[in-house]
């Protein structure tokens, strides 16, 4: 049978052919094999196991439990590095909110900012020797209008930034109080803002360490804020100490580092008590020094269950002396290493407000008190160098010497007037006396900056105001052809002794 396709029958046969043609040239394969050496049977033993259906399920619910926990841990990292990149941007955020508000405060005011830095009042050449106070900046909060300025404290290391306390000192008016901290860089909104349970009496900020502040309170307690630690509780607090003051605490100050290198403060009391504070870990340590003796009007009976009120402390720059005020007018003087006073001195007829070292003279020292005086003391004797009849009727608050002269002071009253001295110009009065705050305000605290020619007082409306000194307030003194001296402690110590000297 002949086929169809003709053509592809002849083109299959010549295919078959070249196949076959090609068969004879192909290399047969070789066959390749290698054989390992046996193992050394010493090495191995045998084993032999049998599992059955419950191993086999554990073993799997423990492979699962496995996988999920490393799941987990997984998701944790992941969201762990999400929050860290949200708390960077938070704080990105806030750093350039800061810059953003800075800039927009040296726009609102820069004529403010130009006064601070620039001008001098020409007027002071056709004033003779009085001078004036040129107002700054008012550093208010809101939330603080009921309360009143109960202490002022510069910070020393940056010389912008000062803490407020905020309280009453009336006894029916007590509730929480407050430690704000203002800048002048932002007069607006304080930097920080701690609430308490009693009000303020009296703050301190650490001169090496102005991290750290202390603080009295009127229930007693002492405490010590960290500003470094994101907290609005203080890292030290003596609420639960047996050695708590069992009145308001009038003033707090830092001290050396004792010899194991523990940071310690002594505080004075409304119970007639001082006691040093040691920071030891998380715990104050309280160590009780020496009682203010009770007057001698005080029945004998009675000594023992009666308290001198203790309303201000200050210690000396050099020597271990401290200076503490009371209620009754009397200053004591006693030593750290000693428990018992040197020396008293019949100060004022009424409550001593303030009493502090002069920063350049070892022996000299100023009190003011309700007795509308300020005196100008040499411990080492009984009676006041000067004495300054302020005002009749209002009460001295506070006293402050200048830490650019030996020689210069100033004072705040409860009529609201600031009063500047400079003895080396006018031994019997006041170059500046000025009122700062408006009618009904009492002026309460007042503190020199310690770089800048400013003041700040506080009022018992919970305000703080800055004021620059004019140049006739800030004079330096000069030798005898007309020309200034260098500023030296040396020359501020011999320019207050020569006054002295003429005294004695």
């Amino acid at each position: 049978m002949t086929t169809q396709f003709p053509r592809i029958e002849r083109l299959k046969a010549k295919m078959s052919a070249k196949d076959e043609s090609k068969v004879g040239t192909v290399k047969s394969e070789e066959d390749k094999a290698t054989q390992t050496s046996p193992p050394n049977s010493t090495k191995f033993t045998n084993f032999s196991a049998t599992a059955s259906q419950w191993e086999i399920y554990d073993f799997y619910q423990e492979e699962i439990k496995r996988r999920d926990q490393s799941s987990l841990q997984s998701i944790k990292e992941e969201e762990f590095e999400d929050s860290l990149i949200k708390i960077y941007d938070i704080a990105h955020l806030a750093g350039l909110a800061r810059y953003m508000e800075g800039k927009v405060f040296h726009r609102a005011y820069a004529d403010i900012l130009y006064d601070f830095k620039h001008f001098e009042d020409a007027s002071d050449e056709f004033r003779g020797e009085k001078g004036t106070l040129l107002p700054l900046w008012k550093f208010e909060y809101d939330k603080a209008k009921s309360l009143s300025v109960t202490a002022l404290c510069w910070d020393q290391k940056h010389n912008d930034l000062f803490a407020v306390g905020l309280g009453s000192h009336e006894f029916t008016q007590q509730g929480g109080g407050m430690l704000v901290l203002y800048t002048l860089r932002n007069p607006n909104y304080p930097e920080f803002i701690f609430n308490t349970v009693s009000g303020i009496m009296c703050v301190d900020v650490h001169e090496d360490l102005s991290h750290l502040v202390a603080v009295g309170l009127y229930d007693g307690c002492v405490a010590v804020y960290n500003l470094r630690k994101k907290s609005d509780e203080p890292f030290w607090n003596s609420r639960a100490n047996p050695g708590r003051h069992k009145g308001a605490v009038t003033q707090v100050k830092w001290q050396k580092d004792d010899l194991d290198s523990n940071h310690n403060f002594i505080s004075v009391s409304a119970d007639g008590r001082l006691v040093s504070w040691t920071l030891v870990k998380h715990e104050l340590v309280f160590t009780d020094m020496i009682k203010l003796p009770v007057p001698d009007t005080i029945p004998e009976n009675l000594k023992d269950v009666f308290s001198t009120v203790g309303t201000n402390l200050d210690f000396h720059k050099q020597k271990d002396n401290f200076l503490v005020g009371t209620e009754y007018g009397k200053i004591h003087k006693g030593s750290k290493f000693y428990n018992k006073f040197a020396e008293t001195y019949d100060a004022h007829f009424m409550t001593v407000t303030c009493v502090k070292w002069n920063p350049f003279h070892p022996d000299v020292f100023i009190s003011c008190g309700w007795d509308w005086m300020v005196k100008i003391w040499d411990q080492t004797m009984k009676s006041p160098m000067f004495t300054f009849e302020l005002e009749i009727g209002a009460a001295v608050t506070d006293v402050a010497w200048a830490p650019y002269s030996s020689t210069v002071f100033a004072a705040v009253t409860t009529e609201g007037k600031v009063h500047v001295f400079d003895l080396n110009i006018n031994k019997y009065e006041a170059l500046c006396q000025q009122k700062v705050v408006s009618k009904k305000t009492k002026l309460l605290h007042i503190e020199f900056n310690p770089v800048h020619p400013i003041i700040i007082v506080g009022d018992d409306r919970g305000h703080v105001t800055s004021l620059k000194l004019s140049p006739n307030l800030r004079k330096k003194p000069k030798d005898k052809k007309g020309q200034e001296l260098p500023m030296s402690p040396e020359v501020e110590k011999a320019k207050l002794e020569q006054l002295l000297s003429l005294l004695r």
